[in-house]
Formats: C-alpha cells, structure tokens, sequence
C-alpha cells in the first residue's frame, strides 16, 4: 500500500515572477476610507519541499522606492525619510523560518521582515492556488497570502490628527501577495 504525498511533485526551487504577482497592502486613510497600494519591483526564492511542506523556504527582496498607489505626490511621501527612507534603506527583505500546514491548501508562514534597520516577526497566512504548466512549458505554482502588521513596530509612525477626531493614517496596514513562480531547472537551482 502507497502513501500519496499530496504535494510531492512541487518540489523544486522557484523564482518568484514579478510580471504574475503582486505584493500590496491597504491601510485606513482618514479613517474613512481604505488606500491601496503595491510595490512594482521585487524579486525572490522559494525552495518547496512537497514532500516535508514544514521544510520549505521563502525569500522576497521589494525595492521601497517603488511604491505605487496611483497618487505620484503620495508615492513620494511614502517613499522619503518620514516613512521608507528608500534613499537610505532602498530595501525590504522578508526570509522565512517555518511553514505549517493547516490543511485544506492553507498554511501559516513564519519569518522574519526587515524594514528600515528593524527586523521582527511575520506571520502570513498563505492559501495554495494551484499549480499548472504554462504555455511555455514552465512549471508554475500559486500562492495568496495576507497579514496585520503595525507599521509604528517597524518605525513608520508618522501621523497627524483628522479634523474630525482620530488620525490621518491608521497604523494597522494589511500586507497582501498573490504569488506566481516558475520552477527552475535543477542545474539553475543549484
């Protein structure tokens, strides 16, 4: 009698396909509304261990001045000292240390983000979109994700009060990532 390893034939090593994916947030604006926003450069790894999902890695590298949300003068606050500092810390590095399997294509990846000069833990919880082979005949899995953050954790408290009570700018920020990658050969993989 075969055991069936439900993800076995994922395994491999994958780079993340910035063409295909996304990597967003939201956050409250005056309290009223929600802004959206994406960073358009970024790269990254992830190496699937289908067989042992717990053993599987992560690695996302987003440059912080490439902060769209569609509102130049905005993208230019967000990106300057009183938040990003992308002049200083051109940077964003997430690295994972554990994946655990919830069942049902649902998982919770543990890690670590660096914003700034601060590294602290992040939690995601990831859903398992599916896995194909392209037109090209490439590999493809996917992957969506969100998470809660505070972004005062990570340094970026600036705010100002609303006319109307509260703050500008809530400091909750909801990240978000839909995941497509390509698996890589063995030899470019290694």
């Amino acid at each position: 009698m075969s055991t069936v390893v439900p993800y076995a034939a994922l395994t491999g090593v994958y780079t993340i396909d910035p063409a295909r994916s996304t990597i967003g947030f939201s956050v409250r604006h005056a309290m009223i509304a929600n802004v959206h926003g994406r960073f358009g450069v970024f790269e990254g790894l992830v190496k699937l261990d289908g067989y042992q999902p717990s053993r599987s890695e992560a690695y996302l590298s987003v440059q912080t001045g490439s902060i769209d949300t569609s509102s130049p003068d905005r993208d230019t606050r967000l990106a300057g000292a009183d938040f990003l500092d992308a002049a200083t810390y051109p940077l964003m590095v997430f690295r994972s240390a554990g994946l655990a399997d919830r069942g049902d294509g649902q998982f919770r990846l543990t890690g670590h983000l660096r914003i700034k000069d601060v590294e602290l833990p992040l939690h995601i919880h990831l859903a398992f979109d599916g896995a194909t082979q392209d037109e090209s005949g490439d590999h493809r899995v996917g992957f969506s994700g969100t998470a809660l953050v505070r972004r005062s954790d990570w340094g970026l408290g600036w705010n100002t009060p609303a006319e109307t009570g509260g703050v500008l700018i809530s400091d909750k920020v909801r990240l978000s990532f839909d995941i497509s990658a390509v698996r890589l050969s063995r030899a470019d993989a290694a």
